[in-house]
């Protein structure tokens, strides 16, 4: 990651708060998330701004975390019209039927056992390492569970918040 100041980064800096708040929504659906990175604008480099979120994003409580993880679709199943989503799950885009069943099958028996979407940063990952990851997590205690999503998390913030601050406006998101 940069440490400088891009044309991205002045461009976010320089957003009123509603259109800020917006964005960050837009990278995640945590209000504490968004709010606790909004109030440290502006920011010099990339690396604050990262900085910034890594932190916010380890002082979730729990029910912030869910209101982060509501913001996130199942994997196999982006959410119509989120190109964010379908970009960050093209590793299932060429899964097979029995891929895609199985996975639906393991994303319900997660969200059974912990009572949210499976959470994963999905970004160049295949379908069949998705499946693998849910299956080995889904042995997980709930705390340790807690954790893994928070790193998730952590991981797809920082991709998001990079392409906020490294796309022009008119690339899209």
């Amino acid at each position: 990651m940069t440490s400088s100041s891009t044309p991205g980064l002045a461009r976010f800096n320089t957003l009123t708060a509603d259109e800020a708040a917006a964005a960050l929504h837009e990278v995640c659906a945590s209000t504490a998330w968004g709010s606790a990175v909004l109030a440290h604008r502006p920011y010099a480099t990339e690396e604050a701004l990262f900085t910034t979120s890594d932190a916010a994003t380890a002082e979730l409580s729990p029910e912030d975390l869910a209101e982060a993880m509501a913001g996130h679709p199942p994997i196999g199943r982006p959410k119509p019209g989120d190109p964010a989503s379908a970009r960050e799950q093209r590793g299932m885009a060429g899964a097979s039927e029995e891929l895609r069943t199985e996975m639906l099958e393991l994303n319900l028996a997660y969200q059974e056992r912990f009572g949210h979407v499976f959470l994963i940063c999905a970004t160049g990952a295949t379908g069949e390492q998705m499946r693998d990851a849910v299956k080995s997590r889904i042995a997980n205690s709930p705390e340790q569970e807690r954790g893994h999503v928070r790193t998730e998390l952590g991981r797809i913030n920082r991709i998001r918040l990079t392409r906020l601050v490294r796309e022009s406006p008119e690339q899209g998101a």
